[in-house]
């Protein structure tokens, strides 16, 4: 049986997956009205990969389908989850190393799944190498098995050559080299087409079709001894593998010399035989020298040599023909078998996705962009009803209306500004908006005090290094500098964000000290406001006035107008549209979504009705506010004649409707900045998370290249190594459900973090970038709000690229602290510190 090449597998570590995808999916992709629990679906996912990294090393048929069913889970988990968005530290040793007299090998630590499905993908080719050169050459089911595998396998190294660099997002392992695919892809497919040579040899299939055969499989080998020539890849390649390679390439152009020889035999060209099988023997002799092995084509050497004594023979005695030159012969024709198969969608016979129920990404991204769409359409109708509201209870409390028009009943107080306190002490009063006024410099310090603990974790880093960088000339690893931009861009624009969101705090101050003693007058009731207010004329506008009953008439279209907005404003927000079916619809039928023409489309039909309500509500209001503004001149002039009331108490009067109007706005401004704040810590929360997880990354990467280091540079290396390295960081867990919630205290390590702790695990949010070897954070879309802090919306939100989409918040749970062994405020042994 000839020799075969099997590529050796690459080494996994065992890792810890159940967690970080337990904290993605229940973070991103669980909702509150229809939670999904896919714990048990991740733990028979991690018993999947356990059975197949390992199972592998046995190198039997069997282990192919183990294999193949955790790729296929693999590829369909990637489908629906960001890859790069997995915290999980993937190891994998380099196939090709043997390790050195210390016990180091090289390895490459990436956290994304696309890193996984790499590796899990170079051993499913080199296992398939590996049965495909165990099988026997003597039976059919062997050899077509066989050269179904090698063909596999060249397609698979193939489209790892094209795809590994892109997948990675950093220097590979040698094994993952492209250049070295290339040449483990040319080996495989030469040895396909061996495998099609031996079928026609063991068929007795005609010399000239053999010929064709040996002569493509002789070209295989060829391209194949050129790619393992390359400088960079023959320390990679085992001894026997070069001269293996170089005999068989040897060997096939002898055998396609044999063959034809043969040909030149039926068609009794007795010098053309002659002088392609004395060529024949001599490549084949030589193929046996090159690759080592005596016994390489024994029996097809021993035929030719035969064959070639029984020619010379017959021309001796019979014939007498002239021996041509071999190099005047005419070349054989080619037939190229064996071809790299792509590789298949679906790899296992029985595969069964155990996230069937996990919405795709595509489909989450798209109701993402599809939400974004509908806040600003929704924001801007809401806005347009509000900024017409707020002007027309201005142009009303410059009028001194209503109240002017219930002067003339001789009350006190007039019933509408009795009406208004009643609403204002409802809702507490102006000690209720102070508080939450006084509220509002705790939640800004809060999200101050995460941002700052975030760029401390990445000053950190970088510090270290840069330190390494110095001390280590071989330090050969991205600078965290450039890993970081993307982090300290959205740092920068998160301080803008909170800047921003400074200046709307001023305004809503501004305006609570300009109203706060006509608000107190309305909080103390009726009786408070009469003994303020100045005593009213005795004279009045009779309610007989045409001006006066018009005018309440206007006052009851104001209040009808303002009716219909709250309704059309509950309506936009509550407006929904089951865009998720549509969406998976689509992704079914096309294999992609246009999720701006559907988003558009369906956004047009839902809000077109409610944009036109809009619209005519606003043009009404224009012909109201010019009607009401001429029956107002014309209701003055009436009362001045009458002698109506005091000019001191007409403005005391528009002061306190004007108070009530600024006490409803603010207490929308503060509920919604009190929201806006609360958001932001989460966003900023999960952002502090995903630096930490990025600083982990570099912490376990640190420690792997001191480790290499310190095996290559013995002596004084290895101290200097030892020194530098850090202690090997444990990796971000979760605290049990059960622990206790972290209570904070002064803080001596770093800045204190004034937020709960999570009991369940972090939040993990979807999106990534896609140039980068490490995760990085997409930030959700930041909250909307109204005056003043809709200027908020008009502040660039951190996003990477133009197109990047993202999901909506997450939410809200608790973030353990750490503690002050790990940047918190605690002792070391705290059995709350989601590191300890």
């Amino acid at each position: 049986m000839a020799e075969f090449i099997s590529v050796p597998l690459k080494k996994p570590t065992d890792v810890d997956i159940i967690k970080p995808l337990k904290n993605l999916i229940s973070a991103s992709f669980s909702t509150a009205d229809k939670p999904e629990d896919y714990g048990d679906a991740i733990s028979e996912l991690s018993k999947i990969r356990n059975n197949a990294v390992w199972r592998v090393f046995e190198k039997y048929e069997s282990s192919l389908e183990v294999i193949y069913m955790y790729y296929d889970q693999l590829c369909a988990l990637e489908a629906k989850v960001p890859a790069h968005e997995v915290q999980i530290p993937f190891k994998w040793k380099d196939a090709f190393d043997r390790g050195t007299f210390f016990g180091g090998r090289i390895s490459l630590t990436v956290s994304s799944l696309s890193y996984e499905k790499v590796c899990v993908l170079f051993n499913i080719a080199a296992l398939q190498s590996a049965v495909a050169a165990s099988q026997s050459l003597v039976s059919d089911e062997g050899l077509k098995l066989a050269a179904k595998l090698f063909q596999l396998s060249a397609g698979i190294f193939h489209h790892l050559k094209g795809t590994v660099m892109l997948a990675i997002q950093q220097d590979p392992t040698p094994d993952l080299n492209p250049d070295t695919l290339a040449a483990l892809s040319a080996i495989m497919l030469a040895q396909a087409q061996e495998m099609f040579v031996q079928k026609a040899i063991h068929d007795n299939m005609k010399p000239a079709v053999i010929a064709k055969l040996c002569a493509q499989c002789e070209e295989y080998y060829s391209e194949a001894m050129k790619a393992m020539q390359k400088e960079q890849l023959k320390p990679l390649w085992e001894r026997e593998w070069i001269s293996l390679i170089a005999g068989k390439q040897a060997s096939f152009h002898g055998l396609t010399e044999y063959y034809q020889g043969l040909v030149a035999h039926e068609n009794k060209a007795i010098g053309e035989e002659i002088s392609r099988l004395e060529k024949a023997v001599e490549l084949l002799k030589a193929g046996q020298q090159r690759s080592g092995h005596p016994s390489l084509f024994e029996e097809l050497t021993n035929k030719a040599t035969r064959a070639l004594n029984d020619a010379k023979k017959d021309n001796d005695f019979i014939y007498h023909e002239r021996i041509p030159d071999y190099k005047n012969l005419p070349p054989v024709a080619k037939a190229a078998i064996a071809k790299a198969l792509p590789l298949p969608e679906r790899l296992s016979h029985n595969f069964k996705d155990l996230f069937e129920n996990l919405v795709p990404v595509t489909v989450h991204q798209a109701m993402a962009a599809y939400d974004v769409r509908k806040s600003e359409i929704v924001n801007g109708e809401v806005s347009k009803l509000r900024d017409a509201t707020n002007m027309l209870n201005s142009i009303l409390a410059s009028l001194n209306l209503p109240a002017a028009l219930e002067e003339e009943s001789g009350a006190a107080v007039p019933h509408s500004l009795v009406d208004k306190s009643n609403a204002v002490i409802a809702l507490g009063g102006v000690t209720a908006l102070q508080n939450q006024i006084t509220d509002l410099p705790e939640l800004l310090q809060r999200n101050r005090d995460i941002l700052v603990e975030a760029e401390r974790l990445l000053n950190q880093e970088q510090e270290q290094d840069d330190q390494l960088r110095e001390r280590f000339k071989s330090w050969n690893r991205t600078p965290s500098v450039k890993l970081t931009e993307t982090f300290r861009a959205n740092l920068a624009k998160y301080r803008e964000i909170i800047n921003t969101a400074v200046q709307s705090d001023k305004v809503v101050r501004e305006k609570f000290d300009t109203h706060v003693k006509a608000m107190e007058l309305l909080s103390g009731g009726e009786s408070a406001m009469s003994e303020a207010l100045p005593s009213g004329s005795s004279g009045g506008v009779s309610s007989t006035s045409a001006a006066y009953r018009r005018l309440k008439e206007l006052m009851e279209d104001v209040e009808v107008i303002k009716a219909e907005r709250a309704a059309i404003e509950s309506e936009l927000k509550s407006a929904t549209i089951d865009m998720k079916s549509t969406f998976l619809s689509a992704l079914a039928q096309d294999g992609a979504i246009n999720e701006a023409a559907i988003s558009m489309e369906s956004l047009g039909r839902a809000f077109s009705p409610l944009q036109q309500q809009v619209k005519d509500s606003l043009q009404r209001q224009e012909r109201l506010v010019a009607e009401i503004q001429t029956k107002n001149n014309e209701f003055v002039l009436e009362k001045n004649s009458a002698g109506g009331a005091s000019q001191h108490r007409e403005q005391m009067l528009m002061q306190l409707a004007a108070a009530h109007d600024a006490f409803m706005e603010l207490q929308s401004n503060l509920k919604e900045g009190n929201k806006f704040y609360n958001d932001l810590t989460q966003l900023l929360v999960v952002f502090q998370n995903k630096i930490s997880d990025f600083c982990f990354a570099r912490k376990t990467e640190v420690n792997e290249l001191v480790e290499n280091i310190a095996n290559e540079k013995p002596g004084e290396g290895i101290s200097d190594a030892k020194k530098a390295a850090p202690p090997r960081p444990p990796p971000p867990a979760s605290s049990p459900s059960s622990a206790p919630a972290a209570q904070p205290g002064p803080s001596s390590a770093g800045p204190q973090l004034p937020y709960p702790a999570y009991p369940v695990g972090m939040p993990v949010p979807y999106g990534a970038s896609n140039n980068m070897p490490y995760p990085t954070y997409v930030p959700p879309p930041m909250p909307q709000s109204y005056n003043p802090y809709a200027t908020m919306g008009n502040v660039p939100y951190p996003q990477q690229g133009e197109n990047s989409q993202v999901p909506p918040l997450p939410s809200a749970t608790d973030l353990a602290q750490p503690c002050s062994k790990h940047g918190g405020d605690r002792t070391p042994a705290a059995p709350d510190c989601t590191i300890c």
